[in-house]
């Protein structure tokens, strides 16, 4: 079945850097989009950003300037540059894909289980 793995979530100082990653595996697919969200204690989840086919970007207005989404479509991975983090940043971040299974009729949303990310001094 289908899956996504996060990785590179950690800790890090406030101004630092972090760069995550997210593999979808499992069978034959066709990725629609992928993007990332986040969800801190207490609040929402939160779309942070997201990529299309077409390379086309979104972005939280709150990290626009600082994070920077991209994808490797021979690997099936997408990733998050974030710079200059701030404490607000904090939460877990979760990688999500728009896919088709070649064996399904429809594309589907799927999660992967989150990375934590905290900026902290």
């Amino acid at each position: 079945q289908v899956q996504l793995v996060e990785s590179g979530g950690g800790l890090v100082q406030p101004g630092g850097s972090l760069r995550l990653s997210c593999v979808a595996s499992g069978g034959m697919f066709s990725i629609n989009s992928m993007g990332w969200y986040r969800q801190a204690p207490g609040k929402q989840r939160e779309l942070v950003a997201n990529i299309a086919t077409s390379t086309s970007t979104n972005y939280a207005n709150s990290v626009k300037g600082r994070f920077t989404i991209s994808r490797d479509n021979a690997r099936d991975t997408v990733y998050l540059q974030m710079n200059s983090l701030k404490p607000e940043d904090t939460a877990v971040y979760y990688c999500n894909a728009n896919l088709r299974r070649t064996s399904d009729m429809w594309p589907r949303v799927y999660w992967g289980q989150g990375t934590q990310v905290t900026v902290s001094s």
